[in-house]
């Protein structure tokens, strides 16, 4: 069972995600990961501001992507995300991105994050007011 519910949201592709085969750049879609993990954050009050200030917070250790479907100019995607597991000093976020023109699921991958010191550089146990956040948090309606 997943430790938070899925944050979702919706995204219109812009031109500058398009590649030279005309759909959305691989490597934007790692941008997206990225930028859905730190929403997520900020709407369970753990903003990147609160992590600096308690000297301590999360750095990826691993990636996976699947790239199952292309993303063309001009559509919308729901991108949604959700922490699947969290023990000791890593947890595992989830994702997926559907394109919304026909429901299908265009790509989906999962983040090994590491919750570390910020000054040594060395893992450290999650706090776990950090786990209970995200547990607490649900989506607006």
């Amino acid at each position: 069972m997943a430790i938070s519910k899925v944050f979702e949201y919706e995204h219109k592709v812009t031109p500058e995600e398009i590649d030279g085969l005309g759909h959305v750049n691989n490597q934007v879609y790692l941008d997206w990961f990225m930028q859905a993990a730190t929403r997520h954050s900020e709407a369970a009050g753990w903003a990147i501001e609160r992590l600096l200030a308690l000297g301590e917070g999360w750095v990826v250790r691993r990636h996976e992507i699947d790239y199952l479907l292309p993303v063309m100019p001009g559509e919308t995607v729901k991108m949604r995300t959700w922490i699947e597991t969290a023990e000791k000093a890593s947890s595992e976020r989830h994702y997926e991105i559907f394109r919304l023109s026909d429901g299908k699921k265009a790509c989906c991958g999962r983040t090994m994050w590491v919750w570390i010191n910020y000054k040594t550089g060395r893992p450290s146990r999650i706090p776990e007011a950090v786990v209970a956040a995200f547990a607490a948090w649900t989506p607006r309606p």
